[in-house]
């Protein structure tokens, strides 16, 4: 038995169409990071997420304040290699209801801030 090209061919662009729609909707069901929230002052967040950034070689920019949020910009230090300085990131800290929520922070960092905010 012989199957026709014309209906092997459509098979093959069906085939195709569902794994290029697919895929990248399972990718980004992997992305979805929640945010971490600890019922501790403002100022206690912004002073030891400081802390934690400065022991593990990031140099701390700015901290903003608007309203109940502040924004803590660094960069990545040469580290006395000589190559410059990193890109400047951030990091979200917001106030909602006595609870502190922790933003666009890097999981390495927030696993830090995290211990330190728990003793």
């Amino acid at each position: 038995m012989r199957v026709p090209r014309q209906l092997l061919w459509s098979g093959l662009a069906f085939l195709a169409l569902v794994g290029i729609t697919v895929a990248p909707a399972h990718a980004q069901a992997k992305v979805k990071v929640k945010a971490k929230h600890y019922a501790v002052s403002g100022d206690k967040a912004v002073n030891v997420s400081r802390t934690v950034l400065i022991e593990r070689g990031f140099h701390v920019v700015r901290v903003e304040r608007v309203g109940p949020t502040r924004v803590i910009y660094f960069r990545r230090g040469n580290n006395g290699r000589g190559k410059g300085k990193g890109p400047i990131q951030r990091m979200v800290i917001r106030t909602v209801r006595e609870r502190v929520y922790f933003e666009e922070a890097e999981p390495a960092v927030l696993v830090d801030i995290d211990i330190r905010l728990k003793l």
